[in-house]
């Protein structure tokens, strides 16, 4: 997995350093750690430097070992929805933190990640809160989260309360509570964020909104739904009804994004959890 091959396509001749930084996309830091590994570039069985000059039709070889550094756990269990050489699509369950910390130790997405691929990386490119569920996309390689970076699309869907109709924007600015260390709130002074929703369906009980963000703020869907008076059912941190549902009720489910060797354009999707659908359905 931490092994790539390119072949070289330019005009004329050019310092490897350039080429990959320019044509393949990899950064000045991806670049340092290449250089620091004994077999890190080679050119037909030799080693290469990234001011060697390389033509159209090289073939390069490039090692960049990697570890996933989090405890295994074989117990945890999770769906692989997409997987290739360099990434993998995943389906987070609600409940399940994607971070390990100090009350959740072995029991996280990095955790099951750990056992599943040992001798690749975890790089987590679109993190979910634990409650949160959905399509997860893990970079297995430095290099993959670097290509992938700003070129992930999502699509999350929440239930609200009835009442909210057609389709619009919530354009507020998210901070820190100040009293503590995990909520968060609309105030003035905060960073910008900008969510996109539209409803999908409504019921007796409930509204499906379907939504995009511009802005990947912490807990921006759950605040910005509550600051407009439509907190998430479920979700007890920003005052919304816990009486039908024990989660809140937000899910990823798309993702879409340009396979980082290939640039073919991935597409994956993930239907409700069975929860919020059975919500809808009753």
């Amino acid at each position: 997995m931490s092994r790539m091959q390119l072949t070289v396509q330019c005009t004329g001749e050019m310092p490897l350093g350039s080429y990959l930084r320019q044509y393949a996309g990899f950064s000045a830091q991806l670049l340092r750690r290449l250089k620091a590994v004994p077999d890190g570039i080679m050119r037909a069985g030799q080693h290469l430097r990234t001011v060697d000059p390389v033509r159209s039709g090289d073939i390069i070889l490039l090692h960049l070992p990697e570890q996933c550094a989090h405890e295994p756990n074989p117990a945890l269990q999770v769906f692989a929805a997409y997987e290739s050489v360099q990434v993998l699509v995943c389906e987070k369950p609600a409940g399940m933190p994607s971070h390990p910390s100090m009350l959740h130790r072995t029991d996280t997405l990095a955790n099951w990640f750990a056992a599943y691929e040992p001798d690749c990386g975890f790089h987590l490119l679109n993190r979910l809160d634990r409650n949160t569920s959905g399509l997860c996309l893990i970079a297995k390689t430095a290099y993959a989260a670097h290509a992938l970076s700003g070129k992930v699309q999502k699509r999350y869907y929440a239930l609200v309360r009835p009442g909210l109709h057609g389709s619009g924007t919530v354009d507020a600015p998210i901070a820190r509570e100040r009293e503590s260390v995990i909520t968060r709130c609309v105030r003035a002074d905060g960073k910008p964020a900008v969510t996109h929703y539209r409803v999908l369906r409504e019921t007796a009980r409930c509204t499906l909104l379907e939504l995009t963000l511009e802005t990947g703020r912490t807990h921006q869907i759950r605040v910005h739904f509550a600051h407009i008076g439509y907190p998430l059912l479920g979700d007890s941190l920003y005052g919304g009804d816990c009486t039908l549902l024990q989660a809140h009720a937000l899910h990823c489910g798309l993702v879409q994004f340009p396979e980082p060797e290939t640039g073919a354009e991935i597409r994956v999707t993930s239907p409700l959890r069975n929860d919020m659908q059975q919500l809808l359905d009753t």
